[in-house]
């Protein structure tokens, strides 16, 4: 009768504290309405051919910005640190996949023993000092998650790593696009070398002109001096031009981790065609192409995981632990029957004093997601501008394109005319040089707007996501639901 009042005032002791820590945990958070598309309403921009491809830089047909790429993806050290950071959020996955279910370890020690003389009870009364003890057995483990717990910090660590394979996509796009914009670059700057070179040699011979005018005395000493300063401009110029494609040469090798003179020769080419204009469904599907919106609804939902494994703190935890094995002083009796050892322990683990420990630590996992949440609103309204900033620029750019465009051809018509009156002989070669050397500032103006024509159309290739996929988020966007975990886990 004692023994089942004193089980019975246990089992009630166990069912009040189990109350007390139902009161006292906090109500479980609902998913966060996180948005599914991105404020672009009003942006009045030419509709884009589809989204960029996995392998977005192949529609500009350069073999050597190919080369360049493959070898980034393969020697980049920013990507080997990212794929660092995607394998260890894997590893701590599987480690909280490990501390799921039954655990079960295995011992066997053998120990070589003297007894004291002097002990609680002296060797001399045993009848012997030394002796042998020989233990074998099993142990397991097995931790009931009522609550959730441990279930949901192994789905925290699925979504850190989902997070983490998102983030090194994001790094991946960040040093493609810092490639294909440096390589363009390089090859802009080699257009208006070009272009240097022709008029470095015009202002040569309207210099040399200018200092036989004033030999002859036709000319005052001042013309002279004006011819040399503009060829002085032009050196100056091609001097910053030779300048910059150097460094830009420096850069793509530090990009793609190697000594400058490991980089591969690259020969001069023409900067590619581009077309402007944003895919019709940029405002909807862009949620699912941006790497870094992706990694941040993944750190939401780690979030959120987080708060419902801090909410489980409060509830008690309950395990069973059995042992099974053999233990004897006596080596040729260990496997024997009377070896035999047996245990069953069912333990309780009740939170009830824990000077507001468990709250804190849920407020803490709560302000973490708060934070989670702000951080994927504003990577969703920087995704919104920067596509919209580089949509609009490239309407800018083409249209300053156009007036170029007309500029150069009525520059060249001027310089046709100033030629064959050269040719008839009604005017000096002074006109047509100086009309040259206009046609070649008007050229070298319309590859700058073309090289921005350029960057603007990589800058809005990267804006859209590279070529990034999240297949999840493209379910949810299908399905029109706002919960953060709908079809979110494998």
């Amino acid at each position: 009768m004692k023994h089942a009042s004193s089980g019975g005032r246990a089992m009630l002791a166990a069912l009040i504290a189990l109350t007390l820590a139902a009161c006292a945990a906090p109500a479980r958070l609902l998913a966060p309405d996180l948005r599914n598309d991105v404020p672009l309403a009003g942006l009045q921009a030419p509709e884009r051919a589809g989204w960029p491809a996995a392998r977005w830089w192949r529609q500009y047909h350069d073999p050597q910005l190919d080369d360049l790429m493959d070898r980034a993806t393969r020697q980049s050290p920013d990507l080997a640190v990212a794929q660092s950071r995607v394998a260890q959020a894997e590893q701590s996955a599987r480690l909280a996949a490990a501390q799921l279910g039954l655990s079960v370890n295995g011992s066997a020690q053998v120990a070589r023993q003297r007894l004291s003389d002097h002990g609680l009870i002296p060797s001399q009364f045993l009848g012997f000092s030394w002796y042998n003890q020989a233990d074998l057995g099993a142990q397991l483990k097995y931790d009931f998650d009522w609550w959730g717990k441990k279930r949901a910090t192994l789905e925290a660590a699925l979504d850190q790593a989902h997070a983490a394979e998102a983030q090194r996509s994001a790094a991946a796009l960040a040093l493609q696009y810092a490639v294909a914009d440096t390589y363009f670059g390089w090859l802009a700057d080699q257009a208006r070398l070009q272009l240097a070179d022709q008029a470095l040699a015009t202002q040569r011979q309207f210099s040399r002109i200018a200092d036989l005018r004033v030999k002859q005395g036709v000319d005052l000493p001042d013309e002279a001096q004006k011819a040399r300063a503009q060829l002085a401009a032009v050196r100056e110029m091609r001097v910053a031009l030779e300048g910059s494609a150097k460094i830009r040469r420096v850069s793509l090798a530090s990009l793609l981790g190697v000594a400058p003179e490991q980089l591969p020769e690259l020969q001069p080419r023409p900067l590619p065609r581009v077309d402007e204009g944003i895919p019709a469904n940029a405002a909807l599907d862009l949620i699912a192409r941006r790497p870094d919106i992706a990694a941040s609804r993944w750190q939401v939902e780690a979030a959120l995981r987080q708060t419902d494994a801090a909410r489980a703190e409060f509830f008690p935890d309950f395990s069973v632990s059995a042992m099974a094995g053999l233990s004897s002083i006596d080596m040729g009796k260990l496997f024997t029957a009377g070896s035999r050892t047996f245990a069953l322990t069912p333990a309780l683990h009740l939170p009830i004093f824990n000077g507001g420990a468990l709250k804190a630590n849920y407020g803490v996992s709560k302000a973490q997601l708060d934070a989670a949440i702000a951080q994927y609103d504003s990577t969703v309204l920087a995704a919104a501008r920067e596509v919209a900033t580089q949509a609009l620029g490239a309407q800018q750019i083409a249209a300053q394109r156009v007036v170029q465009r007309t500029r150069v051809d009525a520059q060249r018509q001027l310089l046709a005319n100033a030629q064959a009156r050269a040719t008839q002989g009604v005017r000096d070669a002074r006109e047509s040089l100086g009309a040259k050397a206009q046609w070649l500032q008007q050229r070298d103006s319309a590859v700058q707007l073309q090289a921005q024509a350029v960057a603007t159309d990589l800058a809005l290739v990267k804006a859209l996501g590279g070529g990034y996929r999240d297949a999840s988020t493209a379910d949810r966007n299908a399905d029109s639901t706002s919960s953060v975990t709908a079809g979110a886990r494998p």
